[in-house]
């Protein structure tokens, strides 16, 4: 007893989203270039002897209850496997919470995988992620990790190679985005483009950064970013700092702008802070 797993659980911005079509069970049928960043929450997962379940966190507005996605990723697993012993679950947040950079997702995946470990269950990826798609669309893909193409409601992985290096800047303004609103307010029918997936899955297997850059495209910006003039007028300060992208993650509403090189995500960096359009606003770069 007292075996303690930590985990770093990567956030996730979307150097491409596009919606297909609307599903009749409501869903929305995707295609994404999903990619992992540096900025993580630590998850530490223990085993305890007693059956139960407990969620401990440094933020006083997360929930540590059911309603928390580790905390269901927890007794999930202990259901579907008939665990008898219980977990001590800490979360240690980095990713901003409701910032379309599925921070939940991530540490629910990171519960999985300590499940696994700390239980000896002898669960693949696969098993994992068959695991984790019922509990969000986003949670396979965090149990993965990296640079991959999304598809179906996000649940259809293909693993890509990771991008050139560069400087990623996040910024997520002090707004709170409802996801359900965006996808009930996106009218597919009269977006006029959507973003070239082929066409940057092309630029990611040839390394091209820069064209890749010239085609980052989310189809959500189009709703959030009408209902929130904050999301453009971040990206206008990236673009002018010389980021050659700059594209909202999600559903919104984190920005995240490609740079590369450091001063001038710093320029970037200051000047959003300068005009409070975000508090949470950080450096880091593809994981």
């Amino acid at each position: 007893m007292g075996q303690e797993l930590v985990f770093k659980a990567y956030g996730k911005i979307n150097l491409g989203l596009d919606v297909v079509r609307r599903l009749e069970n409501g869903y929305h049928e995707v295609r994404m270039i999903m990619q992992s960043v540096k900025l993580a929450d630590i998850v530490t997962i223990k085993r305890i002897s007693e059956d139960k379940i407990v969620v401990r966190t440094d933020q006083e507005n997360l929930p540590c209850d059911e309603r928390n996605l580790a905390y269901k990723a927890a007794k999930l697993m202990k259901e579907k496997y008939s665990v008898q012993d219980g977990v001590e679950i800490f979360l240690e947040k980095h990713i901003p919470m409701a910032a379309g950079m599925a921070g939940g997702s991530a540490d629910c995946a990171a519960v999985l995988k300590g499940m696994n470990e700390l239980f000896g269950l002898g669960l693949t990826l696969e098993d994992m992620q068959k695991t984790g798609v019922k509990l969000g669309a986003d949670v396979p893909y965090c149990l993965m990790g990296g640079c991959a193409l999304s598809e179906g409601i996000g649940e259809v992985l293909t693993a890509l190679k990771t991008p050139p290096a560069c400087t990623v800047l996040l910024a997520k303004p002090d707004i709170d985005v409802s996801t359900k609103y965006v996808y009930e307010h996106l009218k597919l029918d009269t977006l006029e483009r959507h973003p070239d997936i082929d066409g940057m899955m092309q630029d990611i297997e040839e390394g091209n950064l820069e064209k890749l850059c010239g085609k980052l495209e989310n189809v959500l910006e189009s709703v959030t970013g009408k209902e929130y003039p904050v999301i453009g007028e971040i990206e206008k300060i990236m673009k002018d700092a010389g980021a050659p992208a700059a594209v909202m993650s999600g559903s919104g509403p984190t920005v995240f702008g490609i740079f590369k090189g450091t001063k001038a995500a710093e320029t970037a960096m200051a000047g959003i802070r300068e005009r409070n359009l975000a508090k949470e606003v950080f450096l880091s770069a593809f994981q």
